[in-house]
């Protein structure tokens, strides 16, 4: 089978005898040229936007092909991993996220609740494994950890217990400090999810109780602490294309890209400032995803909230642009998700294979580079 980089040299050279080299070249979209570069050079950090908005401006058709060919040379391509969003603390939340039904500013029928037992998260963890996810994340509903020791430590037991049963742990607590941070890799745990939202300039415009450098400072903690960094954004807020761009670029040019990388559609609820926001549409979850998986080719990029609104083909579409995971369970936090069974026959009938755990970080790059290297090896 012909690599892409063969395929495109194959198309240069019978275009440079047939047409003039100004006609052919303007056929080559931008996705095209960048995810080559991607996979014969692997992940770079230096980035600009305009390079990004030019690969996100590409056809929907050509960012679809391009991003499955960055996706199977860098994965693989049928392994999605299932995820389980857990919150643990619901409600009365402090903050003034415009599209969260938690914040105890707007009046949305979510109540204030305390954290929840070791029995109960434990048993949501049991039911989640049993279920196939792999992956079990914990959400509080809290601006940050700062004077909450008490439940602080219970949630470092909660990490080490479902590292116990075999699963990754993830948690979603707000800002961290660095020494928080330190007690999380000890207790086990996997991965730290702080999304930026969306991109610096629309930020204020959403959030106004914490600062975008506040939420860098958090990745900060986390990737110094040796956590895997998972970060994102939710599309359909109100934004410009160019803040789409503008979030994926300030991702794609972080010291290390994050491990992880959801990708949320709004699901405005009745109460909060966004609650008339029109749906998100799939050719915009397309170009998310596609654009994400050539500017950060090892990274999952997570098919992650709003999923629910979208038919199995339109999450087909998602998985070929190079989405390689998702959240399974009823809800994601106190928002609805996809049925069990529906997300089941899906596997079925894709014929998606679920990921395993993974529980090494150094292990894990060391697969990701072997993959990379037969891949490129392969291309020669």
């Amino acid at each position: 089978m012909l690599s892409l980089r063969s395929v495109l040299r194959r198309n240069r050279l019978i275009a440079s005898a047939l047409l003039p080299q100004s006609c052919f070249y303007s056929t080559l979209s931008v996705a095209a040229v960048e995810a080559e570069r991607s996979i014969r050079e692997g992940p770079r950090n230096d980035w600009t936007r305009e390079e990004i908005k030019s690969i996100y401006d590409s056809p929907v058709l050509d960012l679809l092909f391009h991003g499955a060919q960055v996706h199977r040379h860098a994965h693989n391509f049928r392994e999605v991993q299932q995820c389980t969003l857990l919150s643990i603390k619901t409600g009365g939340c402090s903050e003034d996220c415009s599209y969260c039904p938690q914040s105890s500013r707007y009046n949305t029928g979510v109540k204030g609740q305390k954290l929840m037992t070791k029995d109960a998260v434990m048993e949501a963890a049991k039911r989640a494994k049993e279920a196939g996810s792999t992956r079990f994340c914990m959400g509080a509903a809290w601006r940050d950890t700062v004077g909450r020791k008490t439940n602080f430590n219970q949630i470092l037991e909660y990490v080490k217990e479902i590292r116990d049963m075999g699963m990754e742990a993830c948690c979603t607590l707000g800002m961290l400090e660095k020494q928080q941070a330190l007690e999380l890799k000890k207790a086990g745990l996997t991965a730290y999810n702080h999304n930026l939202d969306t991109s610096r300039e629309y930020y204020p415009s959403i959030i106004t109780t914490r600062s975008y450098d506040e939420r860098l400072e958090t990745l900060q903690y986390v990737r110094e602490a040796g956590i895997n960094v998972c970060s994102g954004g939710i599309i359909g807020l109100g934004e410009a294309d160019e803040d789409r761009v503008g979030l994926l670029h300030t991702l794609a040019t972080l010291p290390t890209h994050p491990e992880s990388v959801p990708i949320n559609a709004l699901l405005a609820v009745k109460g909060t400032p966004l609650q008339d926001q029109k749906p998100v549409e799939i050719w915009e979850m397309i170009r998310m995803i596609a654009t994400a998986r050539i500017v950060m080719p090892r990274a999952m990029v997570r098919l992650s909230a709003g999923r629910v609104r979208f038919s199995m083909p339109e999450q087909t579409l998602c998985f070929l642009a190079g989405a390689n995971s998702i959240f399974t369970g009823e809800k994601l936090l106190t928002t609805p998700n996809n049925d069990f069974d529906a997300d089941q026959q899906m596997f079925k009938i894709l014929g998606l294979i679920p990921k395993p755990p993974s529980f090494s970080e150094d292990k894990e790059n060391n697969l990701e580079e072997e993959t990379c290297a037969e891949a490129l090896s392969s291309s020669s």
